[in-house]
């Protein structure tokens, strides 16, 4: 019985991981998409905000203060903000960001 558990452990651990690394692939915008959202974005010449001790990473949650901004881009359900020199796709609801366009 106690060898069957290990198995049965080991596979869930073997899927979970899986599980992570796929979630880790996710595409957020097309390549079409993506095009169309950067000229967008620069064409707006929306001012940039500094933000001390933040990092740039995606994943990371910007604080309330950061004003989001809408993409007129058809499907596209993100908003962005300029960061320094990078724009950044956010995710409204949760404020994390999910792509840093260069």
């Amino acid at each position: 019985m106690k060898k069957y558990l290990v198995t049965i452990t080991a596979g869930l651990a073997l899927v979970a991981g899986i599980g992570a690394a796929v979630a880790d692939t996710v595409v957020v915008l097309k390549p079409e998409q993506e095009t169309v959202v950067r000229e967008y974005i620069h064409k707006q010449k929306l001012a940039s905000v500094s933000l001390l001790g933040v990092e740039l990473n995606v994943g990371t949650a910007l604080p309330d203060t950061v004003e989001l901004h809408p993409i007129d881009v058809p499907d596209v359900k993100y908003k962005y903000t300029v960061v320094g020199d990078h724009a950044v796709l956010v995710d409204p609801d949760t404020r994390k960001i999910v792509q840093i366009i260069e």
